[in-house]
This record gives C-alpha cells, structure tokens and sequence, in this order.
C-alpha cells in the first residue's frame, strides 16, 4: 500500500473534520483539457460497479484510487502502478490535479464525495441513484449548475439505442398523447432488521470511513458487500436500486420534471429495512401541449394489471409501459413493441432524431474536455432521482405527498420531513 494510506490516521481525522474544511482548500477552477489530452481521473469506489467504471475510464490518466477496503485497493493497484491510492476520499480531493472523478460507492456516500468533488473544481460521474435522498439530489444539482461542472449519473441504459428509439416513437406520436407511464423491475433488497451478529471488522476494512456519514453501527459481514441496499441507513431497497434505470425512460419520452403527488404502497414499514415490494403511485401536471400523466412504479412482485389479462400482454420481464390514446408501448433495455400489433402493422418508425451515443462513460469524457452537456447531467439525473427518493418518503411516512416542489415540503405532512433532508453524523456535516 501506498504510503497516503494510514488508516489509523485516517480514522482520527473522520472524527473531527468538517466537510467544509474538506472542500475549502480544493481548486476552485477545473483545468482546461484539450481533447488530445488526457484527463486526470480519481477513482472513488474500485470495485463491483466501481471496477466497471473504472474498466471505462482507463483511456485516460488514473492519477488516484480511493476505497475503504484494502483488499480491494490492491487489487484496483495491479494495472496502475502510477495512481496512488487512499481510504478516505476526502483526503484524495484536496488534490488539485485531478480533474475528474467517478464516484460508486454506497447510496448513503454518493452526496459526500460527488459535492466535495464539484466544490473542489471537479467534474464527476456518479451512480445512481444520484444522492440518499430528496434534498440531497436537488443540491447536487444546483451545486453543479453554480460550478460549472460536468456531470453525468451512471444510468449505462440511458446510452442504448432501443431507448433512443422509444423516446422518438413515443415523442413522434406514435401511440398518440400518453396519460400513462407503468415502470417495473422484479428487484427486491429487502433486509431483515436490525443486525444482531456483529464480528470484528477485518483490518482491511475502514469501517469508519464506509459508515461516513451514517450514525454509528457496529461492522456486520450483513452489509458488506453488497446487501446494504436493504437498509434504510445506507440505501433505498429495489425501488431506490432499479427506479432510476426504468423511470429513466419515461421521464425522457415525456419531458416529466417535478411530480405533483406520489403515493407508496408497500407491506407494513419496518424503521430499519426496506420492503420486498413497492407499488408508486406518481402524478405529472401537463407539459405544454403534452396532457398529465400518471406515472406508477412497481418492484418485487408487482406488476401493472395490464398483464393480468391472458394473451393481452406479451411475457416480458422488467420494463416500461407507455399507455397512449393510440395504443400502448411496451419496451425493456433492449426491445419494444407496439401494442395491439394488428394495429400497428403498417407503422413506420421516425427517422432518428436522437444520435446514438459514444458511451455513457465516453460522453462524459468528451465532455469535459469540449464543454459539451452531458445526457444525465445532473439537472435532468437530480430531478429524476429527487422522484424516486419521493416515492420512499411517502411509504416511509405513510402519507400521500402532496409536493411543493420549490421549497422540498410535503404539504401538510411535517412527519415526511425526517426521509426528505438528511441527518449527518458529527465530523460530517455539510
């Protein structure tokens, strides 16, 4: 391991240093790249989906690598023997020559890294969903916008070419003006409680630093790696997970923004744990010409009631419905259809209006070395995310949300507060 890691060190400053004093000595202004030249990338996350952005962003200079396990870290190091690596990524962005960063780390740290990132004078690609929660999107956003900062969510599917040719389908009026969008995915990060087993951590895990800003808790192997989706501390269950790749669709296709309402239903709430299934019950105002919309999402084992008609449906897993006065459009990643197909036999597609993308993680490079805005930046991915985190508010506080958009309040429904702005643990306020 490098010698920027020391984690004993590392564990002491998480205790007593602010975000504030973090982004403080960051550079203000990005470097101006050309597009010959290579960007200076940091790496927050390097494994599991941190790997695969990784694997994406090797065309340019990996100055830095940032994970809060070691075994990892070491592993990231192999093939870049020149980037030097840290535990805690506060630490790596008081650098001010990297120019860029990925962020994939857990939901509940996404926040953190990519405002500290963008305050420091860095372009930044994160995964999604974009922040925890709903007050946290909407200042991502607007700290981007203040900034001048390229960013871009990892919805990868938002880069495919099937879901180009759904958005001109639909946006060509092929189904006529759409009053309904059902979005599903059979995801179910469901948790069970409180953790009651609790070993000692592994020295190679920075406990502390995974935590972040999340109130104090014990290690349990039930969290780490990968099922820490299932509790409400550090994600958002299925719906949280998979809701950004399918709303995704409809929120290109029909210019949605800001909801007007969303109602959550689900089993009865657990404090601690997400549920095995959602159901989401969201409305849209009309966008110019376009009439409202209701938009429902669905996770585990819920599905639309289109599909419990024999033969009306064709047995598709997970995906998108658009419900027009024309017809319907089913779509998943990868293919759509419309529906009924006797009637759309003689049905001509668009000429595509949409060109199809270098890569996800390519036009966010491109980018920030032309300038150039990126499809998920974080105005289009922030609004997005800030409605999916709704729909968790409103199961977590059993009320319908009415939404006031512009002052992030759910009218007359103080107790969805709590789930709408974030409570930090000491040494990590922002």
């Amino acid at each position: 391991m490098s010698s920027e890691i020391n984690r004993r060190e590392f564990l002491q400053r998480a205790a007593i240093v602010t975000v504030g004093a973090w982004v403080a000595g960051g550079a203000a202004v990005a470097r101006k790249v050309s597009p010959n030249e290579k960007l200076n990338i940091g790496v927050i996350g390097v494994a599991n989906q941190g790997n695969y952005s990784l694997e994406n962003v090797k065309s340019e200079n990996i100055v830095a690598l940032c994970d809060i396990n070691d075994d990892y870290l070491a592993a990231a190091a192999k093939d870049l023997p020149g980037a030097k690596l840290y535990n805690d990524f506060r630490k790596m962005l008081e650098r001010d020559d990297i120019d860029a960063v990925t962020v994939a780390t857990t939901d509940h740290t996404h926040f953190h890294a990519a405002y500290t990132a963008l305050e420091s004078g860095k372009h930044v690609y994160c995964e999604k969903p974009l922040t925890h929660t709903v007050a946290e999107a909407r200042r991502l956003a607007e700290t981007a916008k203040r900034r001048k900062r390229v960013t871009q969510m990892g919805t990868q599917i938002h880069a495919t070419a099937n879901y180009r040719r759904v958005v001109e389908a639909i946006q060509g009026g092929a189904i006529g003006a759409v009053t309904e969008s059902h979005h599903w995915a059979a995801a179910d990060w469901s948790g069970q409680g409180r953790v009651i087993e609790t070993p000692p951590c592994p020295d190679t895990i920075h406990w502390d630093l995974w935590l972040g800003p999340a109130a104090e808790r014990p290690y349990s192997p039930a969290y780490i790696p990968g099922s820490w989706r299932g509790w409400w501390a550090f994600g958002g269950g299925g719906l949280a997970d998979m809701a950004c790749h399918h709303m995704d669709l409809g929120f290109w296709a029909l210019d949605l923004k800001r909801p007007t309402s969303v109602w959550t239903e689900g089993p009865d709430v657990d404090p601690e744990t997400a549920p095995h299934w959602t159901v989401a019950h969201y409305e849209f105002p009309a966008r110019g010409s376009k009439p409202p919309v209701k938009l429902t999402w669905y996770n585990g084992a819920k599905r639309p009631a289109y599909f419990e008609e024999k033969g009306r449906m064709p047995e598709w897993g997970n995906g998108s419905l658009f419900v027009g006065e024309k017809g319907m459009l089913l779509a998943d990643y990868d293919h759509f259809v419309l529906l009924p197909e006797g009637d759309f036999k003689a049905y001509e597609a668009p000429k595509h209006s949409i060109p199809d993308s270098i890569g996800h993680h390519a036009e966010w490079i491109s980018a920030c070395k032309t300038g150039a805005k990126t499809t998920c930046n974080f105005d289009y991915s922030g609004a997005l995310t800030e409605a999916v985190n709704l729909a968790n508010v409103s199961y977590r506080s059993g009320k319908k949300i009415d939404w006031d958009a512009r002052n992030l309040k759910a009218k007359g429904a103080p107790e969805a507060d709590a789930f709408i702005h974030p409570t930090y643990r000491k040494g990590w306020e922002i």
